[in-house]
């Protein structure tokens, strides 16, 4: 998992409240067995104007151009803005796969579904919880400046806007240090290496017969 420490990038706004998770990676594309490949497929149905499927060829797609991932000024963000209840509906784990898979690093938003919220950190995903108030005028900043830029501040815990003001933002500490250490489940697990090696060693030397396969 990507390490998260300072980030600054552009912001791209999803201006719906209640935006769920079969809208940000529609059902069809759970049918892969794989866990990349989904950022081309980020809100499929609101950025294309033909119906996708797995393995079609984006180019191939023809893109809406009044969704604000196919708009020019938004090429490159890598900070979302939210409306609030971002991530509801079915728990899956593409969603933020989909996300972090089309480059974004954090989502700020005033409300989190709680179980895509949970899904984030997983995935290495910053989500970050504001007031209401304060995410509808950076909606208005965004709209109102292409290229508007946020600089996020984990380590600080604060969001920076342009003119130099700062937002602070709410995180465990469990999960920030998994985030600035790049350490998902798997990543924490092998931090303990050595010593699930020598319990196992220790096992087959207490009851070796444990080591024997059945054919």
């Amino acid at each position: 998992m990507q390490a998260f420490t300072v980030h600054q990038g552009v912001v791209v706004p999803i201006d719906r409240e209640n935006v769920d998770t079969d809208a940000i990676i529609p059902k069809q594309f759970l049918k892969s067995i794989r866990r990349t490949g989904f950022g081309p497929n980020l809100f499929d149905e609101w950025r294309y104007l033909d119906h996708g499927e797995p393995g079609q060829d984006p180019a191939s797609r023809r893109p809406n151009p009044d969704f604000v991932l196919n708009q020019p000024r938004y090429q490159g963000a890598s900070i979302m803005l939210a409306r609030k209840n971002f991530g509801c509906g079915s728990s899956r784990e593409h969603a933020p796969w989909a996300i972090e898979q089309w480059g974004v690093r954090a989502l700020i938003g005033s409300s989190f579904a709680d179980i895509f919220f949970n899904n984030c950190y997983k995935t290495g995903l910053l989500p970050i919880v504001l007031p209401e108030h304060e995410v509808a005028r950076m909606f208005d900043e965004v709209a109102a400046f292409p290229g508007y830029a946020l600089t996020v501040d984990l380590p600080r815990q604060r969001v920076v806007k342009p003119d130099g003001s700062e937002l602070p933002f709410e995180i465990t500490e469990f999960r920030k240090h998994c985030l600035v250490g790049g350490l998902d489940e798997i990543g924490l697990t092998l931090r303990k290496a050595d010593k699930v090696r020598a319990f196992e060693a220790e096992r087959i030397a207490r009851m070796p017969w444990l080591a024997h396969r059945i054919l």
